[in-house]
């Protein structure tokens, strides 16, 4: 029964160290001088003008998190779609009703303009 409990551990001593050695590791060498032109806002190799700090809609980040939900979906999708034909109807059932859910999310967003680009 120690064996299991041993394995449990050494697995999460592992999953504390691995993190926790590079993090340590990386302020331990980094250089720590800093200077103004370290400081500075940098685009794309050309130089700010004006505010850096500028507000964005929150549209555009339920934009990108609607699309990532469907696009994690769709990934959900592929195996079933693959292995459909071995699978009992009851599967199938439950990916059209899976479907459904998506189809039924999409059209909320859509409903409420989540999806226009403004």
């Amino acid at each position: 029964m120690y064996s299991e409990w041993l394995y449990i551990g050494v697995f999460i001593i592992i999953g504390i160290i691995v993190p926790v050695v590079p993090l340590v590791f990386s302020a331990l060498v980094a250089p720590k001088k800093s200077n103004p032109s370290k400081q500075s806002t940098y685009e794309c190799g050309i130089e700010t003008v004006g505010e850096s700090w500028v507000q964005f809609k929150a549209q555009y980040y339920i934009f990108a998190l609607v699309f990532l939900v469907f696009d994690v979906e769709t990934v959900f999708l592929f195996p079933w779609a693959l292995s459909l034909n071995r699978m009992p109807m009851f599967v199938a059932l439950e990916g059209v009703l899976f479907i459904g859910i998506l189809v039924a999310g999409l059209v909320y967003a859509w409903r409420k303009g989540m999806l226009e680009w403004v």
